[in-house]
């Protein structure tokens, strides 16, 4: 097993780059790269980088040479022989040939595009503009990019024993939540924490630990290096970028309120079982639901992503009931800032009504809170997230406003077109 002190003490750069593949990512970016090299390759999309935590003032820890350094070397990576044999020829989600030789082959050619680097007071400003399918690809290694040197600059001062002790402290903590976690009846779970990891080593022994503490309770990874590393099932399915691009693109009200469902409409060609988990929530999950086609009621589930996770649960179980389907057939997936207190919670209010899955994502790869000096290697909110579309303003609304983002004229915009009242606040933490 990795000795991550000694890795860590010694900061090998030649060794340890932070970001190691192209495949260091999520395994739902390949799926809706996918999805956007098949119909809208060329649009223009901005992504940027949003620190929530205005409190951790990243331009004061992490030295911009040295983020300069790890973008950089992103930008010389490519797919491997052996990776685009894995994505090839390996089952995912039962069936093979996920991916279609185009794909794979645009893939193979993927160089990361350039990006644009500014400090902005204590912040970094960092965004990436070009044609979509070239752009989403930075989502996931710029946000892991930037938790890392945040950990790297938290523990450069301590000394070896220092660091051992830390990661035996923090090691114990991820064991006695697992313990817990084998206790729950039919518990089905997931590692969701690339984009928020504490680090690519202190992912991968997570994902170790999840292996032989849970065993087939386990479900996979998001993380398609570590999947194919350690040889389980790589896990994801789509995000709020679709939509959100889907809409920044519509000509009109009505074709902004058809925009999301055409998302499942383009997905839906793409894919099936279990990988038709739609995801509500971007512009309201209760009215998302209420409007959508009868066809859309024939999806595998939900994923449950912001708000009251049980309020969120009970709004997709009563819809299927509505919709004469039998909730107990249906999926619900939970992903919102899970950590082994509310899993238990949601376990004990649904289990036996509906089919769980947990996506346990910065709380398993980043929980080293009150570990470090001063609290300052506990975990923060930092997400990457689509700007703008063909020079439009992108938007989302969130069951949560704290996650709400776009200007304010057309957050006002959405939430008519998309008849969305009153909502109920909660604290972001991760």
């Amino acid at each position: 097993m990795t000795d991550i002190a000694t890795r860590v003490y010694n900061h090998a750069w030649k060794i340890d780059p932070i970001v190691r593949s192209v495949v260091d990512t999520d395994f739902y970016k390949l799926l809706m790269a996918q999805t956007i090299f098949r119909r809208h390759r060329d649009v223009k999309v901005t992504f940027g980088i949003l620190n929530r935590t205005a409190s951790v003032k990243l331009a004061q820890l992490v030295d911009v040479g040295e983020l300069k350094e790890q973008l950089d070397h992103i930008r010389t990576l490519s797919l491997s022989r052996g990776e685009s044999t894995w994505l090839r020829g390996n089952m995912f989600y039962g069936k093979r040939q996920m991916f279609a030789p185009d794909f794979i082959a645009w893939l193979e050619a993927f160089r990361f595009p350039p990006y644009h680097l500014e400090r902005k007071g204590d912040q970094y400003e960092l965004t990436f503009e070009g044609p979509w399918i070239e752009t989403t690809m930075w989502e996931i290694p710029a946000l892991a990019v930037l938790m890392e040197l945040h950990s790297r600059a938290v523990t450069k001062g301590l000394a070896k024993f220092e660091l051992q002790v830390l990661y035996a402290r923090a090691m114990t903590r991820v064991w006695e939540k697992i313990g817990r976690l084998k206790l729950l009846p039919d518990v089905r779970i997931a590692d969701f924490g690339t984009r928020r990891r504490h680090g690519f080593l202190w992912q991968d022994w997570s994902v170790q630990a999840m292996i032989e503490g849970l065993g087939p309770a386990f479900l996979g990874t998001s993380n398609c290096l570590i999947a194919m590393r350690r040889e389980v099932e790589a896990i994801g399915t789509n995000a709020h970028e679709l939509p959100m691009v889907y809409s920044a693109l519509a000509g009109n009200d009505r074709e902004l309120a058809e925009a999301p469902y055409k998302v499942l409409a383009d997905w839906q060609q793409d894919y099936d079982g279990n990988l038709r988990v739609m995801l509500p929530d971007t512009y309201g999950s209760r009215n998302f639901l209420e409007r959508a086609p009868d066809w859309v009621t024939n999806w595998t589930g939900v994923r449950v992503d912001s708000g009251d996770p049980i309020e969120g649960g009970e709004i997709a179980i009563a819809w299927w009931g509505r919709r004469k389907q039998d909730p107990r057939d249906k999926l619900l997936i939970f992903s919102d800032g899970l950590d082994v207190d509310a899993i238990e919670r949601i376990h004990r209010h649904f289990h036996g009504r509906v089919r769980i899955g947990y996506g346990w994502g910065t709380l398993l790869t980043n929980d080293f809170r009150g570990l470090g000096p001063d609290g300052r290697l506990d975990p923060f909110s930092i997400v990457c997230k689509v700007v703008s579309a063909d020079g439009r303003p992108a938007v989302k609304l969130s069951d949560n406003p704290m996650k709400a983002m776009g200007p304010a004229a057309e957050v006002a915009r959405y939430r008519r077109v998309f008849q969305v009242g009153e909502q109920m606040s909660l604290p972001v933490a991760v």
